[in-house]
C-alpha cells in the first residue's frame, strides 16, 4: 500500500478522517461529485437552440463564386446514396453550427457515405458542379474548421464508424474514418491496448476528425503525437481520387510520406475515410494523484521532480489554475477534494508493474510534500476515482461554455513562459471579461488560454486579437498546438509560418483541389 511519512508516522495514502479538511497531507478521498460523461455533455450543450449570428454577418466574410445546389443535384445525390441525403432544417441545425456556438453557417445539404467508394463519387459530383463541400466529423472543433461558413455541402463521416481489422501482436488498429474515439478505446481494451489519443470530447469526436485536426489530447507526454503513431491512412482527394496509404507497416521509407500532408490538413486537402493506427499496451497499472501548489513556479518545480523520480511509468502532467477549479465546481457542481490552492497539477502513471509504480510514487510523493512544492494532495488507484479525477481537468472547457462567450487560444510556448501570458492577458482585458483562465499540459508545452464574456464583442476581440498572438510569437511560440486553424486563425497563420512555407502550402492546395471546393474559407488563407 503507498504510504507517506507524516508527523513521524507513515500514513495511508488511501486512509484520511476529513480529507477535504487536511492540508500538508496526502489522502485518498472518496470522491463527492457525480459522474456525469464529458462527451453526454458534450452532445447536449450541441443540441441547445442558442444560435450564434451566421458567420459571414459576424465576421464580414464574401462567398467565393461556387455553384449552388439544385433539385437536379439533389436527385444525383439520392442516386449516389439513397436515402442518406437529408435536407430538413430541424436536424440541420446542430450540424450547420459548432458546439461552441460561436459559428454558424446555412447548409441546406447533409450527405452520410458508407464507404470509400460513395465519398469518391460525391467528391467526384461536386467538383465538376463546382459544389463546396465541408467534411464533418464529431463536430467537436474549437475553431469552427467542421461547420460551413456558407452553403457548403456537409459531407458526414458518422455512418462510417467500422472496424476494419486489428492485430493482436503489433497492436495495429485498422478502422474508417468515423469511428468514435471512446468506442476505439473499449474495442482494443478488450484486446488489452489502449488507444493512444485520449480527448475530452472522445465520447463524440471522430477518428478522422482527430486525424484532419492532429489532435494532441492528455497523454501525449507518454504516447507521443498523433502523427507518429498513425501507421497509414485512406482519403479521397476533390476530385474523387482514392489516395490509398492504409499501410499498417512500422517502418515504410519508399517516396514521401503522403499521410502527413493530410494529417492536420483540416479537410481542406481531402476527406480522410479510413486510419491504420498503432494501439499501445494496455498498462496494468494506474494511478491518478491531485496536487495543489502556491504558484506556477511550484508546480514547474514539481514537473522536473516528476520527470527524474517517476521517469517512463509518467504519462500525463496537466496543469490548471485555481479559476478553473471555480469554474468546475460552480458550473458543474464537481467538488474539489482539496483545500483551495492558486494552481492544481493532476499526474498520471502507468506501467505494467503495480509495485514498482507504487514504490515510485511513494518517493516522488514524500520528496514533493518533503520540501513544499506541494501543499495537499489525493490519489486514486481504482477505476472510478481515477474517472473523478480527470473529470476536475476533462471538464473545464464543458464548465467554461456555462460561463459565457468564450474566446479560446490554443497555444505552444516555452514552459517556463506558459503562464506568463495568461496573466498579462488578465491585467490587459480588465474588468472588461468575466475571467481569464489558464490550463493545460505541461508536458509539452500546450496552454489553453480561455477568455468568457457575457457575450461576443468586438471590442474585447480587439484587445485579445492580434494580442495573444503576436505576444505568442515574440516568445517563439505557435498559435495552434493541437486544435488547428480552422476558420477563427486562418489568418493569423503568419504569426507562427514564414510567408515562404505559406505559399508553399497555398500551392500545394491549389495542386490537390484547383477549383478550391474542399473546406473553404479554412486554415489556409487564399493565394489572392
Amino acid at each position: 500500500m503507498l504510504g507517506m511519512t507524516f508527523a513521524g508516522l507513515r500514513v495511508p495514502l488511501r486512509w484520511c478522517p476529513r480529507p477535504w479538511a487536511v492540508t500538508s497531507m496526502f489522502c485518498m478521498a472518496e470522491p463527492r461529485w457525480g459522474k456525469a460523461s464529458v462527451s453526454s455533455t458534450w452532445r447536449l450543450l450541441s443540441g441547445t437552440s442558442i444560435e450564434p449570428p451566421l458567420t459571414r454577418e459576424r465576421y464580414g466574410v464574401s462567398r467565393l463564386p461556387f455553384s449552388r445546389v439544385t433539385a437536379q443535384d439533389l436527385h444525383a445525390f439520392q442516386q449516389l446514396v439513397p436515402g442518406r441525403v437529408v435536407t430538413d432544417e430541424e436536424q440541420l441545425r446542430s450540424h450547420n453550427t459548432d458546439w461552441l456556438r460561436t459559428v454558424r453557417g446555412h447548409s441546406e445539404v447533409l450527405l452520410k457515405p458508407e464507404s470509400t467508394a460513395e465519398v469518391s463519387q460525391l467528391l467526384r459530383y461536386c467538383n465538376e458542379r463546382n459544389l463546396a463541400v465541408t467534411p464533418q466529423g464529431g463536430n467537436t472543433g474549437m475553431v469552427g474548421g467542421s461547420v460551413p461558413v456558407f452553403d457548403e455541402i456537409l459531407i458526414s463521416t458518422a455512418l462510417m464508424d467500422q472496424v476494419i481489422s486489428f492485430d493482436n501482436v503489433s497492436g495495429a488498429l485498422v478502422c474508417q474514418a468515423g469511428c468514435i474515439l471512446e468506442s476505439l478505446n473499449q474495442y482494443v481494451e478488450g484486446q488489452g491496448y489502449i488507444m493512444p489519443l485520449d480527448l475530452g470530447a472522445k465520447g463524440s469526436c471522430h477518428i478522422g476528425g482527430n486525424l484532419a485536426t492532429n489532435a494532441g489530447g492528455l497523454r501525449l507526454l507518454r504516447y507521443g503525437s498523433l502523427r507518429g503513431t498513425v501507421l497509414g491512412l485512406e482519403a479521397v482527394l476533390a476530385d474523387g481520387t482514392i489516395l490509398n496509404c492504409l499501410s499498417s507497416l512500422r517502418k515504410d521509407n519508399t517516396g514521401y510520406d503522403l499521410k502527413q500532408l493530410l494529417i492536420g490538413s483540416e479537410g481542406t486537402l481531402g476527406l480522410i475515410t479510413a486510419v491504420s493506427i498503432l494501439c499501445p499496451r494496455r498498462p496494468c497499472a494506474v494511478n491518478v494523484a491531485l496536487l495543489g501548489c502556491k504558484s506556477f513556479t511550484r508546480v514547474l518545480e514539481v514537473f522536473a521532480m516528476c520527470r527524474d523520480l517517476l521517469g517512463e511509468i509518467l504519462s500525463a502532467y496537466e496543469f490548471l489554475d485555481t479559476e478553473c477549479m471555480r469554474m468546475v465546481q460552480t458550473h458543474l457542481k464537481l467538488s474539489n477534494p482539496l483545500t483551495d490552492s492558486a494552481f492544481y497539477v493532476l499526474i498520471e502513471t502507468s506501467g505494467s508493474c503495480a509495485s514498482h509504480d507504487e514504490e515510485k510514487l511513494n518517493t516522488f510523493l514524500e520528496r514533493a510534500l518533503d520540501s513544499g512544492l506541494v501543499t495537499a494532495g489525493t490519489l486514486a488507484t481504482d477505476q472510478g476515482k481515477i474517472k473523478a479525477l480527470w473529470a476536475l481537468r476533462e471538464r473545464i472547457t464543458e464548465a467554461l461554455s456555462h460561463d459565457g462567450y468564450v474566446y479560446k487560444y490554443d497555444l505552444s510556448l516555452p514552459v517556463n513562459k506558459l503562464y506568463d501570458l495568461v496573466a498579462e492577458t488578465r491585467v490587459r482585458v480588465g474588468t472588461s471579461a468575466r475571467s481569464v483562465v489558464g490550463y493545460g499540459h505541461l508536458g509539452d508545452g500546450n496552454l489553453h488560454l480561455n477568455v468568457t464574456a457575457d457575450s461576443h464583442s468586438d471590442t474585447l476581440l480587439a484587445v485579445l486579437e492580434p494580442f495573444v498572438y503576436d505576444w505568442t510569437a515574440r516568445h517563439c511560440g505557435s498559435i495552434s498546438a493541437e486544435h488547428g486553424l480552422g476558420f477563427k486563425k486562418r489568418d493569423h497563420i503568419h504569426y507562427s509560418k514564414s510567408s515562404a512555407a505559406v505559399q508553399l502550402m497555398q500551392r500545394l492546395k491549389h495542386m490537390l483541389d484547383p477549383k478550391g471546393i474542399m473546406n473553404p474559407y479554412k486554415t489556409i488563407p487564399s493565394i489572392d
